[in-house]
């Protein structure tokens, strides 16, 4: 089975959860499917119906007639750090991740990112344009891609029913088209706005040549900076604007690429606001926008819900897109470590980089990892996201390599020195999203009892079948009957620190 689904659980588990969790099939005629992921070692287990009881603490009712927003995917990021990672294992171990991740037997995620030249992800610095003043861009070459990336993305699409789109994003534009001449920081100059909209242009054709279409775009990752500590251009609104209306849009349409392009691509905080209001009031470039990209950072407390909403209900017609986020790791000068044990992500007070640098340390208190991983699915989704990328698909064990030093945590991590793979609870987590839930599904009405503990949500596919997607924080097991429609009742159970996927054909 190549989720190893088994890879954890004995025989004597699952007897244990057999006794913990059971199903009865009341008024409900179709099938049903049930599949879990706990603390206690069930990975994506399928569970059976095992019996009846007559009482449940809690009720949940979904309500497929209330339908909300439309699903682009989930999935994760294609990086030259992961590729190198991957480079190095057996090639048969190299196959099962990729297979893992986009056969429909594993993951099979939809939606994926990937950076356009370097990013802080990448071995070293570079750029498909290195000639300075190169404006018509005649020495143009994706070559540096051609090593590690581009074979781990073609060997992907090319996994027995793959089938994944493709964001890509710019971390900086050619240094000798930015103000500061550096790779870090600095802003395009405006003389090079067109030149960069054609760089765009060169990157996705050369992209095509080598059998990889490019779905959406980026005008950049993290416009508003990252303290210059890697690639980066700066943005405003004001000149994102400017750029995707009177270049990168037009550009687009004249070299005849119907490309998907999401502005912003920063922390999903109060700025996002002022990025949409700026956009989107401008209707030349907001015709050419499909939504705002958003990460994760920045909201260990607040999640985002609240400013997902404002915008949502602002701008109903734009789509969100989560493009980035990540588990951080515990310090940069040691290898992950607890992160290579399971019990880890369970852990209270895991993780938090942003504790050690946030200037306000109440907004990011350490936390549960698999508990925030799971979280900001549910609820970024509850609140109007179409879309779920993580950060890189695979890194090494000590969360590299990168020339940035700036290590963290994957789905999956490898150590090429055994051969070893680890795939992580947090690979999981998203292939509880992303193989049930599929593209163009809608995420329809789901309520509950007040004092109901779990974490929630709901979609109905375009084949017809309905997903529950549910979490239990507490530590005691828990049961409630679930309901379609306010009728076809099941009544179900799930163990404390577990998480379930709930299946109606």
């Amino acid at each position: 089975m190549s989720l190893r689904l088994f890879s954890i659980s004995t025989s004597k588990l699952l007897t244990f959860f057999a006794l913990l969790v059971t199903l009865s099939l009341h008024t409900y005629a179709a099938p049903i499917e049930i599949y879990q992921t706990g603390r206690q070692g069930d990975r994506l287990e399928p569970i059976q119906q095992l019996g009846r009881f007559a009482h449940t603490e809690h009720k949940l009712t979904i309500e497929p007639d209330q339908s909300y927003q439309t699903v682009v995917g989930f999935g994760g990021a294609f990086t030259e750090a992961g590729a190198h990672a991957l480079s190095e294992l057996s090639g048969e171990k190299r196959a099962q991740v990729l297979r893992d991740y986009f056969s429909p037997e594993g993951a099979h995620l939809t939606l994926t990112r990937t950076h356009i030249a370097s990013c802080d992800f990448s071995l070293k610095n570079y750029t498909y344009a290195p000639v300075p003043g190169d404006v018509e861009l005649k020495y143009f070459s994706i070559e540096p891609d051609q090593r590690f990336l581009l074979p781990m993305i073609k060997d992907s699409l090319a996994v027995e029913g793959a089938d994944f789109k493709i964001m890509s994003s710019p971390w900086t534009a050619p240094p000798w088209m930015k103000t500061n001449n550096h790779w870090n920081g600095g802003e395009l100059k405006k003389e090079y706005y067109s030149v960069f909209a054609d760089y765009f242009v060169k990157y996705i054709q050369a992209y095509a040549k080598e059998g990889v279409d490019i779905w959406g775009l980026t005008p950049t990752n993290e416009p508003l900076g990252n303290n210059s500590s890697w690639e980066s251009v700066h943005f405003s609104a004001e000149e994102m604007r400017e750029f995707i209306g009177e270049h990168l849009g037009p550009t687009l349409d004249a070299a005849g690429l119907d490309m998907s392009i999401w502005a912003f691509d920063q922390n999903r905080d109060h700025e996002m606001l002022h990025w949409a209001e700026t956009i989107y009031n401008d209707p030349v470039a907001s015709s050419y926008v499909d939504g705002l990209a958003v990460h994760w950072y920045q909201s260990t407390v607040d999640v985002g819900g609240k400013n997902l909403d404002i915008l949502h209900n602002k701008f109903p017609q734009k789509g969100i897109i989560h493009s980035e986020g990540c588990l951080d790791s515990i310090g940069n000068d040691e290898p992950i470590g607890d992160m290579l044990e399971d019990d880890w992500y369970w852990r209270a007070e895991a993780t938090d980089w942003g504790f050690f640098w946030a200037p306000d340390k109440s907004h990011h208190p350490k936390y549960r990892p698999f508990y925030r991983y799971v979280r900001d699915l549910i609820q970024g989704f509850n609140h109007n996201l179409n879309g779920w990328i993580d950060w890189n698909l695979v890194l090494n064990s000590r969360g590299g390599p990168n020339h940035a030093n700036n290590f963290c945590g994957a789905p999956i991590l490898v150590d090429s020195g055994r051969d070893y793979v680890y795939y992580t609870p947090l690979y999981y987590a998203i292939a509880h999203f992303s193989k049930y839930v599929r593209p163009d599904a809608k995420r329809v009405g789901l309520s509950s009892s007040e004092d109901n503990p779990l974490w929630t949500t709901a979609f109905l596919n375009t084949d017809g079948s309905i997903v529950l997607v549910a979490f239990n924080p507490e530590e005691r097991t828990t049961s409630f009957s679930l309901s379609t429609g306010g009728k076809n009742t099941v009544k179900l159970s799930i163990p404390g620190q577990a998480l379930q996927t709930v299946i109606f054909r």
